[in-house]
């Protein structure tokens, strides 16, 4: 895995969102039209607020769609943690093409939403698994 770096714009989201928040960044990136926060483990409720206050209020403050991620050193949990609002039921490991593979079954009535448009969440998702695991490629089942 790479050594994660951040920019001055990523350093200027952090500072805001931990600030805001009282939560710890683990990490920030920007993908697709999305900023996502990943905290530390048991961060997330503090990262959101109550009702989500803190998070619509920085979703208003930064213009953008913000998505806060609990980290985990368990690759299934992180997984869960990723796919958390399309309520995933498995998560399979397997290798594919010299790297590690994973698929995530999630309710059938959020599948579509789990991929996104064009498979925007997927992608979403892989760059945060890229950054932080050896997981090369997601699928939603």
């Amino acid at each position: 895995m790479p050594e994660i770096s951040f920019d001055n714009t990523q350093l200027g989201y952090i500072r805001l969102f931990e600030g805001l928040t009282g939560a710890r960044v683990k990490d920030c990136l920007e993908a697709e039209d999305k900023i996502v926060f990943v905290v530390d483990p048991g961060e997330v409720h503090r990262a959101v607020g109550p009702h989500g206050a803190l998070i619509d209020r920085i979703k208003t403050l930064l213009k953008r769609e913000v998505q806060v991620v609990e980290y985990s050193d368990n690759k299934e949990e992180f997984l869960r943690n990723l796919f958390y609002p399309f309520s995933p039921n498995k998560v399979e490991f397997s290798e594919k093409g010299g790297g590690l593979h994973v698929t995530v079954t999630v309710d059938p009535a959020f599948k579509a939403r789990a991929i996104g448009t064009k498979g925007k969440n997927l992608k979403i998702v892989r760059a945060v698994l890229l950054r932080h695991t050896d997981v090369v490629s997601v699928s939603v089942g």
